[in-house]
């Protein structure tokens, strides 16, 4: 006769279950039962042939007997799994930095506030965006959101990024590029590796594009974002090859984090189609833009100037700034210098830059 919480096995439930009730019914049982590693309910009817397949299983005791490292490495990932629900610094008790208020400031207060991080970092430089870019990483993967990350840099910051991330954050990058993708003919070497920095210049090439759309990321950090660029004129909207690799990578990531000193090119339609990056189709046109930026409730980004920066005692982080204009002559030399590298860049530095690709 079986008893109430016995532990059953038996073709029936995909895993051992734990009986809750049974009942008869001439020649047929009732089993209700719950699953022991999923707590999923289960209910079934077997005939007399059926419950004899099904067998009681002997539960093992705890003796205590296993290895006690590997019982401290199973306690510590445990804790290290809800360890940010009770320390809201999580991420700065692990790093190996020491944060300054803005820094904080902008990870927990606004970018991990959103539901679905989308979210443009303009402070001025010399703020730490890279400091702020891994306190949010490592935020995002103790939460368990985050396994595949992509960070698209300007070329010569590829060696910047992969040392700061490792000696700082402890997390290790792969640096792909066109030797790497050569090396792996065949292969699509971005799905291989969880965690890695490229170049944008490379990124946006077509090919390259191409092995990209295949791929999902799960957070996408792009450094010196407003590269990015697009442009309206008329009807028309022109985009450069930049623009198509954030419109490629917006598709295909879940997080996407853009870092820029210099958001704003002076053309509000250009500001407007780079946030389209981010939330497409959130800003209709520019009034409505110029309204959310002017009300300061503006979700997708944050500027903070230097002038803003404060220490923990309030002191400012930088001294301040006096612009003034300088008024000089040029002389003759000089002139003819000038205005021969101005006309240099108006008719022959395109078509330098396109004969180089």
């Amino acid at each position: 006769m079986l008893q109430r919480g016995a532990l059953l096995k038996g073709h029936f439930w995909p895993e051992p279950v734990r009986l809750l009730t049974f009942e008869q019914f001439g020649n047929r049982t009732k089993i209700e039962a719950v699953g022991t590693k999923t707590q999923q309910f289960y209910s079934c009817i077997l005939s007399a042939d059926d419950l004899a397949l099904v067998s009681v299983a002997t539960e093992k005791g705890c003796d205590f007997g296993a290895r006690g490292e590997a019982f401290f490495l199973a306690m510590e990932a445990q804790r290290i799994r809800y360890a940010y629900q009770f320390d809201p610094l999580f991420a700065v008790s692990v790093a190996q930095v020491d944060p300054l208020p803005h820094q904080i400031e902008a990870v927990y207060h606004y970018i991990l506030r959103n539901p679905r991080i989308r979210f443009l970092l303009a402070d001025d430089p010399g703020a730490g965006k890279t400091i702020m870019t891994g306190l949010l990483l490592k935020e995002l993967k103790y939460r368990g959101l985050v396994q595949r990350t992509l960070i698209v840099v300007p070329g010569h910051l590829k060696d910047q990024w992969l040392r700061e991330m490792k000696e700082r954050f402890g997390e290790t990058f792969t640096v792909v590029d066109r030797s790497v993708i050569n090396a792996t003919w065949g292969r699509n070497v971005w799905q291989e590796h969880p965690q890695v920095i490229t170049s944008m210049d490379f990124a946006k090439q077509d090919d390259v594009r191409a092995t990209l759309s295949e791929v999902h990321w799960d957070l996408v950090v792009v450094d010196e974002a407003h590269k990015m660029a697009a442009y309206q004129y008329g009807e028309k909207t022109s985009r450069t090859e930049r623009y198509r690799l954030g419109e490629l990578l917006s598709r295909t990531s879940n997080f996407l984090l853009f870092l820029t000193a210099t958001p704003h090119r002076g053309d509000p339609e250009n500001f407007r189609l780079f946030l389209d990056l981010l939330q497409p189709g959130l800003f209709a046109n520019t009034d409505l833009l110029r309204e959310s930026v002017q009300n300061a409730d503006h979700p997708l980004f944050l500027r903070r100037l230097k002038e803003d920066l404060r220490d923990f005692e309030g002191r400012p982080l930088f001294p301040p700034r006096h612009v003034a204009t300088k008024t000089y002559r040029l002389s003759d030399d000089e002139k003819r210098l000038y205005n021969a590298v101005t006309e240099y860049v108006e008719k022959s530095y395109n078509k330098a830059l396109a004969a180089e690709k």
